[in-house]
């Protein structure tokens, strides 16, 4: 799809990427993303805080990519939302944990976890990387609203990291979140807005409005902006229908499935 050449730019640094999915399940975008930085030899930092590791490497094998391998060498630093939640409310820790604010009161301080961030990715003091651009990956941020954190503490955060990896590492930011479309979740909406506001490039996947189809899954928008373009030619869109296989994803202008020609 035409995102996957915007990402292939070499000028394509310094942006954030915002997924969101309504009414059905976006993670293939996550795996597509976090294959295709591991793949271009990123140093990649994956805040996980939906599924296992063993799940996210599950799929990235069928993608191409061992995230076993990636994470012995040093290029992929993976934090286990799932594992580490336990750990944190369970046991004692003598040092910070990066989801400490699962036991502070109010929920609100994700220092901890821009500090883990900010370490991961600056480069060492030793000099040169041996990887490319760094890139935060978080799936998803949606979770961190259901444990107790506000919408303005996310997009704070958030915005913390821009600064860090997008503009002081000249790195990338890609972030999931749950699009609850026309339901009264008002600190929901308040994240979706804000970030899409911020977004260079978002993808929204959608599940069809005429209900569930075996060879059409969904539709993905596409829409990104240009700020070197004059005014009206900064922002740009494109419409998918897609469909979910079980090594890749095809995607396919609306109406144009092999099931409706």
């Amino acid at each position: 799809a035409d995102f996957c050449e915007f990402q292939a730019n070499p000028d394509y640094k310094g942006k954030l990427t915002l997924l969101c999915d309504a009414k059905t399940d976006g993670s293939f975008l996550v795996h597509h993303f976090l294959s295709f930085y591991l793949k271009a030899n990123c140093k990649v930092c994956f805040v996980a805080l939906v599924q296992s590791f063993s799940h996210y490497n599950i799929v990235g094998q069928k993608l191409g990519v061992s995230l076993t391998a990636a994470r012995e060498r040093g290029q992929l630093v993976f934090l286990e939302g799932l594992k580490s939640s336990v750990e944190v409310l369970f046991h004692s820790q003598e040092e910070p944990h990066p989801l400490q604010f699962l036991r502070e009161a109010g929920a609100g301080n994700l220092q901890s976890l821009y500090t883990f961030i900010q370490d991961t990715l600056k480069p060492a003091d030793s000099g040169e990387s041996p990887w490319k651009c760094p890139v935060l990956l978080v799936d998803n941020l949606s979770v961190l609203l259901s444990l107790g954190v506000g919408a303005v503490a996310v997009l704070d955060f958030m915005q913390y990291c821009r600064a860090t990896v997008c503009c002081e590492l000249k790195g990338n930011v890609v972030a999931l979140v749950h699009d609850t479309e026309g339901a009264e979740d008002e600190e929901n909406n308040i994240l979706l807005n804000g970030l899409s506001h911020q977004s260079h490039l978002i993808l929204r996947t959608q599940g069809l409005a005429t209900g569930f189809c075996k060879d059409v899954h969904g539709q993905l928008s596409i829409l990104w902006r240009r700020s070197s373009q004059p005014t009206a030619q900064r922002a740009r869109s494109l419409t998918y229908q897609y469909k979910i296989q079980d090594k890749n994803v095809s995607f396919f202008a609306k109406g144009m499935s092999r099931a409706v020609l």
